[in-house]
């Protein structure tokens, strides 16, 4: 009999933070050699990784499905009592429709109702059910659990409901993880699926790519809980089949060829495209006037006054002005006269309150049309600065200004910002830490319950180099070569360290980076809450501006 088409709809990468340990790069490439048509990302609780993940699947000619393992409050979301203790429930777009559903049931699971973990509710997946295919999940979703304590009825009720929020899209996982406790709902799930009148589809929760990974992944686990790999009742999964196995080795393991042969049904359904190619300016308030018209009167008005200000100089009046004129036919031209508006603005706000700024830097000195509306106080001409090196009409990226304020008010600059666009349309961008070389050596050492001292001795051997590897570390540095080839445990330690490093670590906000948008943020992209309280957008600077939206640097 031919292995059915399948395809894994429930993997998690390195953005389920300190718990995946798949780097999307490594995915595709194992997704690729295995002859996959697609593979999905369904990190816990957020959408970190979605934006990185579609573009690299798409170059490599994999059709990327967009998901995230939910968590499903026991009771309403803004509920919070007891420990926590949620569901999981994997869901994934369909079409564009669902992924704007998934953006926002991602982003109110953050800002509503966080708890532990970012949880969502029965009532926002009511709201948000349209274009999204729903999958039963793993041993903590709910009609699992219902099966696990050995209550059927009970079992049946959540199915239902859960198809009833998700009509002809909600489908029972039955999954490849060869956990005594899974093959018990495996069985019964094959048994009471068509009784229910509920397609079963199979997957394998993926959280490393090799079996050989499964010790890794589980000193990672000891990382995140800040456990050893001898703490009575830590987090573990007593696996090592959490990996990306291919279709014969899923048929082996769920010999169901529907299961099997309903993920490539579910892969086929799923078509979403993401608008990477549009830059989207935040409305300054113009009045009647466009914002073209209001940049151009203002450069050419503080044209004039900064030359009625100027001493001896090098260029005639009508040289600053052909420059100027110039300047403004390039910005408008390529629609970036909202950003110079804005930009002018918070700093008159700035010196209107009293606010330290400063002169200007980089590639934005050499703009006139900076000089000329206050955002920099350096004259361009007058020290030979280009224009086309902060911008030109071959440029497409958006303009970047850095402005230093004083960094005990700076606050105040984000707050006006908040009231003036919409706290919804302005937010803080995230950045992820992640497991440096020395650190992650540390860190695997803790976990794996080696003296710190000695483990430490191994840390310090790496070069004190920027962004050096492990693997680099070896090469340069013979003491370290020794250390591994003469320990066993120094070798698990580095070959774990090897494993992991560079994974990212934590998510926390960006030192001075703020997107400002033209519309609700949670249209473009997801958001969560920082520590402070403060909105965040899930998508890395680089991700922020692939989506078309503009940052502005408030430097402390």
């Amino acid at each position: 009999m031919p292995t059915p088409e399948f395809v894994h709809l429930h993997v998690h990468t390195a953005y389920s933070l300190l718990d995946g340990a798949i780097r999307i790069p490594d995915l595709l490439k194992r997704v690729q050699a295995l002859g996959m048509p697609a593979v999905a990302i369904t990190d816990h609780g957020t959408l970190f990784g979605v934006l990185d993940f579609y573009e690299k699947a798409r170059a490599a000619g994999i059709k990327p499905i967009l998901g995230c393992e939910l968590y499903v409050a026991p009771g309403p979301r803004r509920e919070k009592k007891g420990k926590g203790d949620n569901h999981h429930l994997v869901v994934l777009a369909q079409d564009n429709r669902g992924y704007r559903n998934l953006i926002s049931l991602v982003t109110r699971a953050h800002l509503e109702g966080f708890y532990y973990r970012p949880r969502v509710d029965k009532e926002l997946l009511h709201e948000h059910h349209e274009g999204l295919i729903a999958l039963s999940s793993c041993l903590h979703g709910e009609v699992a659990r219902r099966l696990l304590h050995d209550d059927p009825g009970a079992a049946e009720a959540a199915a239902r409901e859960y198809a009833e929020i998700f009509p002809g899209r909600f489908y029972l996982e039955v999954q490849a993880n060869d956990l005594p406790e899974q093959l018990k709902v495996n069985e019964a799930l094959l048994g009471l699926a068509p009784r229910w009148g509920l397609p079963l589809v199979a997957t394998n929760d993926i959280h490393y790519l090799k079996p050989e990974d499964a010790r890794a992944h589980d000193v990672l686990l000891c990382v995140q809980t800040g456990k050893t790999v001898n703490s009575a009742g830590r987090m573990k999964f007593h696996t090592d089949q959490l990996y990306l196995k291919s279709a014969a080795e899923m048929a082996r393991a769920i010999p169901h060829p529907g299961a099997l042969a309903a993920s490539g049904e579910i892969a086929s359904r799923c078509e979403v495209t993401l608008d990477l190619g549009t830059t989207r300016f935040p409305v300054y308030p113009t009045g009647e006037r466009s914002m073209d018209e209001t940049l151009t009167a203002r450069a050419r008005e503080g044209l004039e006054a900064r030359l009625r200000q100027a001493q001896a100089r090098r260029h005639s009046d009508d040289e600053y002005r052909q420059r100027l004129e110039f300047e403004l036919e390039v910005l408008t031209k390529m629609g970036f006269a909202g950003y110079f508006l804005v930009m002018a603005d918070l700093i008159d706000q700035a010196r209107s309150r009293q606010i330290p700024v400063g002169p200007g830097r980089g590639s934005a000195a050499g703009s006139l049309v900076a000089y000329v509306c206050g955002i920099t106080d350096l004259d361009p001409l007058a020290y030979g600065l280009f224009f086309e090196r902060f911008l030109n009409p071959e440029r497409l990226s958006p303009p970047d200004i850095d402005v230093d304020f004083c960094f005990e008010r700076r606050g105040e600059i984000i707050d006006y910002v908040s009231k003036l666009y919409g706290w919804q349309n302005v937010a803080h961008i995230t950045t992820f830490g992640s497991l440096k070389t020395r650190q992650v050596i540390r860190d695997v050492g803790r976990a794996l319950e080696v003296p710190y001292p000695e483990v430490d001795k191994i840390a310090k051997l790496v070069p004190e180099k920027l962004n050096i590897t492990l693997e680099q570390s070896l090469q340069m540095e013979p003491r370290l070569r020794e250390l591994k080839e003469a320990n066993p445990t120094v070798a698990e330690i580095l070959e774990i360290a090897a494993t992991l490093e560079g994974l990212p670590r934590h998510a926390s906000t960006h030192a001075s980076a703020v997107v400002i948008a033209d519309r609700p943020l949670v249209e473009y992209l997801p958001l969560y809450k920082g520590n402070k309280g403060e909105l965040v957008t899930q998508f890395d600077m680089k991700g922020v501006e692939r989506v078309g939206l503009v940052k502005f640097d408030f430097l402390g």
